[in-house]
């Protein structure tokens, strides 16, 4: 009777979902369906949840064309300053304006800094679509937090974004500053992480130093991004909607690559296995409603076919570059990861800690 039960609660359900339509190429149309927030989420998770979401496809090129993505950039370093302000605060970092290679950056020193034996270093490539990012607005935001609780310098740098330049610009710039860091610090000294188009730039950086003969870091942090810059997979198309929003898919940063092919292995550096064997230990983030989750899964599957050290964390029912929302307990969760994965492969080791 149990059984008889179920089964016909299970059918009554059914029978509430319009059935999905499915082609003959295995392509799905999903009908309309509600998707409540996920049980595993915090309290403060859900509430952060977008109410609205509007589209706006058309701004980003709106913008480029008539020249206003430098002001924006500096509207979002204007927007961002009381928030990086109380980040210093919580923190305990001092901040110091640099020149690395002719590249603008910012050396976020934590009061706590680690004194080890041999100077150990991470290095920041922001987040913002090769387009709207700043060492001075996301930057500060995704090292500040790494900074303070791993106690290891982190640099942010002001790689070259669209549309002054295009690829491999970045690459560049990214690897003129490792080679002048280079030159103090080893390269089993050195960590690497970026956020978004900063996190795949991350994967760019490895595939450039491989052509360049440079030697590998100890350690890279692949964070809601993956090293694939077509950002494919299932999550690239069901995402928006999640989001409510319904406008198709789009890569902001095809403005970065113009003409260049994403299956370019110094673009998309999944796409070579030769590549993916140089890669040092990764370690890499997404949200189970991001744009970059299938891509980062199948980031992380070709790294461990590899035996590549690769681990993969995923929050679920979060969103895109999640944990930059500090008053979530994920937020703190995943810094705390991204601190014990460089501590542990920078080989960090407190001799003020140990002399006691």
């Amino acid at each position: 009777m149990l059984l008889l039960f179920t089964a016909a609660q299970t059918n009554a359900q059914n029978k509430a979902w319009p059935k999905p339509i499915i082609d003959t190429d295995g392509t799905v149309t999903v009908p309309s369906y509600k998707l409540p927030p996920s049980v595993y989420m915090s309290a403060e998770a859900k509430k952060a949840l977008p109410k609205d979401m509007e589209d706006n496809e058309s701004g980003i090129e709106q913008l480029i064309t008539n020249g206003g993505i430098p002001n924006l950039r500096k509207d979002i370093i204007r927007d961002m300053t009381a928030q990086i302000n109380d980040l210093k605060k919580k923190h305990s970092v001092t901040t110091r304006d640099t020149i690395i290679a002719g590249i603008q950056a910012i050396r976020i020193i934590p009061v706590n800094k680690k004194l080890t034996k041999e100077k150990k270093l991470l290095i920041n490539l922001h987040s913002g679509g090769f387009l709207v990012g700043s060492p001075y607005s996301m930057g500060l935001s995704e090292s500040i937090p790494v900074a303070a609780l791993t106690g290891i310098e982190v640099i942010t740098i002001q790689y070259s974004q669209a549309p002054e330049f295009v690829f491999p610009a970045a690459s560049i710039d990214v690897a003129a500053v490792y080679k002048t860091l280079l030159k103090t610090c080893k390269p089993e000294n050195i960590g690497i992480y970026g956020c978004s188009a900063g996190g795949l730039l991350t994967t760019q950086a490895i595939a450039w130093f491989n052509k360049e003969n440079l030697p590998m870091p100890a350690a890279v942090g692949i964070f809601s991004a993956s090293a694939d810059a077509s950002w494919a997979g299932d999550s690239w198309f069901w995402q928006k909607p999640l989001l409510g929003m319904s406008s198709p898919p789009s890569l902001d940063e095809h403005f970065y690559y113009g003409k260049y092919d994403l299956n370019d292995s110094l673009i998309s550096p999944v796409k070579s296995v030769e590549v993916l064997r140089k890669f040092p230990p990764t370690l890499i983030i997404a949200g189970t409603r991001s744009p970059e989750l299938s891509a980062a899964v199948n980031t992380h599957r070709e790294l461990i076919k590899l035996n590549i050290d690769a681990r993969l964390h995923l929050w679920d029912g979060l969103g895109h570059v999640f944990f930059t929302n500090f008053d979530l307990p994920e937020s703190k969760e995943a810094f705390d990861v991204i601190a014990r994965f460089f501590i542990e492969k920078l080989k960090v080791k407190d001799r003020s800690k140990s002399k006691r």
